[in-house]
């Protein structure tokens, strides 16, 4: 907005400046006034050309910016759509050891639970259990699994994917 207040300003100056040039011709006024006055007009018009050709460059720009965001933007929905189904995936896999590790309902979801770096107490707290409890099914999902310990546990199912 600035730009073309800026703009109409140069091109009014260099208007009024040329009328008066006009009209100094006729009235024979000194050659370095006419001269001075001209100047002003070339220069006026000038600045006004290069901030019309500026703004252009800018409006271009910015629509190249404009296409370049959309661009991006689908992008990152296409890869948020395809992190989304591989996390199902993954997670569809994850059920099917512990269903084949011959799992509880309850240790699967403590199982889960500490798939996603809960402690034992903050698991006890989401079920409403004691931590005792969940420290006994989580020892009951290391035998069943035949793994030591919570942290083999947790390799096991992210091996894959550091390799």
């Amino acid at each position: 907005m600035k730009d073309k207040i800026i703009t109409s300003t140069l091109l009014i100056i260099m208007c009024l400046n040329m009328v008066d040039v006009v009209s100094d011709l006729r009235l024979q006024v000194p050659l370095w006034h006419i001269i001075e006055e001209s100047t002003i007009v070339f220069i006026s018009g000038l600045m006004a050309a290069y901030l019309i050709m500026e703004m252009r460059r800018r409006t271009r720009a910015l629509s190249k910016l404009g296409q370049a965001l959309t661009l991006s933007e689908q992008k990152f929905a296409q890869l948020n759509q395809e992190m989304q189904i591989a996390r199902h995936q993954y997670s569809e896999v994850i059920r099917k050891q512990l269903h084949d590790w011959k799992l509880s309902d309850s240790e699967k979801e403590v199982s889960m639970l500490m798939l996603k770096g809960l402690n034992f107490q903050e698991i006890a707290s989401l079920r409403n259990t004691k931590e005792k409890t969940v420290r006994q099914q989580a020892s009951s999902i290391y035998a069943k699994s035949g793994l030591e310990g919570r942290h083999e546990f947790a390799a096991w199912f992210l091996e894959d994917f550091l390799s």
